[in-house]
């Protein structure tokens, strides 16, 4: 296992550094950043996830064509090593908004305002939402996988919050 570990770590930095394009590590990193909090941050919109989703596809198509990974892959690259982890984030932000698209509803930390009371107040849906997700990423443009929990409020009952 050990082994098949080092050669698919191995296989991916050839991958990475293989690309040799225009377009730095940090600037795919914050452009990524950029995206992701003007869309899919504490407020959000049906119509400003879709167009998230897609310029996170097109950000991801521009990582694997025009990523360029400066440093020597014989020693410790930082360059390569941020840019794996970038890798993983463009993965989990496309589970995010998958995941965010699918919860309809304004809840917590996240305002959908398609989801409001006529005050402005954030208007849960606890009847279709009552449970936590985990997403399993399935691979760029494939639907992730869902696994659903339940949860149950015995203690502490379900209230709506105002802010008012």
């Amino acid at each position: 296992a050990s082994k098949e570990a080092d050669a698919a770590a191995l296989g991916r930095a050839d991958v990475l550094l293989a690309v040799q394009g225009s377009r730095s590590v940090e600037s795919l990193h914050r452009e990524l950043g950029n995206i992701v909090w003007a869309r899919c941050g504490m407020g959000r919109t049906k119509d400003g996830l879709e167009k998230c989703k897609k310029r996170v596809a097109d950000l991801l198509a521009s990582f694997c064509t025009d990523l360029r990974v400066d440093g020597n892959p014989e020693t410790i690259n930082p360059d390569l090593e941020k840019a794996g982890r970038v890798a993983d984030f463009m993965e989990f932000a496309e589970v995010m908004m998958h995941d965010a698209l699918t919860r309809d509803e304004s809840c917590g930390g996240h305002f959908r305002g398609e989801h409001q009371s006529e005050e402005g107040e954030a208007k849960r849906n606890d009847e279709d939402y009552s449970h936590v997700t985990a997403w399993e990423f399935n691979g760029p443009d494939a639907t992730p996988t869902e696994h659903r929990e339940a949860l149950t409020f015995e203690e502490v009952k379900l209230t709506t919050r105002s802010y008012k």
